[in-house]
């Protein structure tokens, strides 16, 4: 049930990528990033989030001090993938076209991104690297999540603004609230999904024990 969740968390989380690029009101700076490499040097959107994964991963290993979490690149795969079979699908299904519509998109988007992160990390399996790096920076520093959040956005919004990726007001949006969102609801996803999996630990060892009892 763990790996269910885990899937169906980055699953969510790639479908509000994808609604807040196609709003075109301006992404995440890390998924501004992604779509200025993917622009300016080539390959998918799906494919930059690969790359720079691994590079990550270095650096929270150096962070660290510890061996790389290569498992990591696992998640950013399945992230990659996800963010490329979103993105073709929403190109021809959704196409926002006035403000409303489009902020409309957006916000769907941003809500959806924060579920989805909150469902997968709250699972404890490979985080994705930038994620991962979030928690590294919450721990090292002892300040809130959002905080941390926050600190790693505005870096890689410098980086998005240099490579003329898609920033705009929902970028300023995401800086400042996409950070007190995850907390927020990372707070509710907690006692959701430990109540699942106590459920389901609970009914695995009432079978094992009615198996042994036969």
């Amino acid at each position: 049930m763990k790996y269910v969740l885990f899937v169906a968390g980055i699953l969510i989380l790639t479908l509000g990528i994808s609604l807040t690029i196609q709003s075109e009101l301006g992404t995440s700076p890390f998924d501004a990033l992604l779509v200025g490499l993917s622009h300016h040097v080539g390959l998918s959107v799906g494919s930059w989030e690969v790359i720079i994964a691994f590079l990550l991963i270095g650096c929270n290993s150096l962070l660290k001090q510890q061996k790389p979490e290569f498992l990591g690149l696992v998640t950013a795969f399945i992230t990659g993938v996800g963010i490329d079979i979103w993105l073709y699908v929403s190109d021809s299904l959704i196409t926002p076209e006035v403000w409303y519509s489009k902020l409309m998109t957006f916000v769907i988007g941003l809500v959806i991104i924060s579920i989805g992160t909150a469902i997968y990390l709250q699972t404890n399996f490979a985080p994705i690297p930038i994620d991962r790096l979030t928690l590294i920076l919450h721990e090292i520093t002892r300040t809130p999540l959002f905080v941390s959040r926050t600190f790693i956005y505005l870096v890689f919004l410098i980086l998005a603004f240099l490579l003329s990726g898609p920033i705009g007001v929902g970028t300023l949006i995401t800086v400042c609230c996409a950070g007190v969102l995850l907390q927020f609801i990372m707070g509710h996803t907690k006692k959701i999904i430990d109540r699942i999996l106590t459920d389901v630990d609970t009914s695995s060892h009432t079978t094992s024990e009615k198996e042994h009892s036969v």
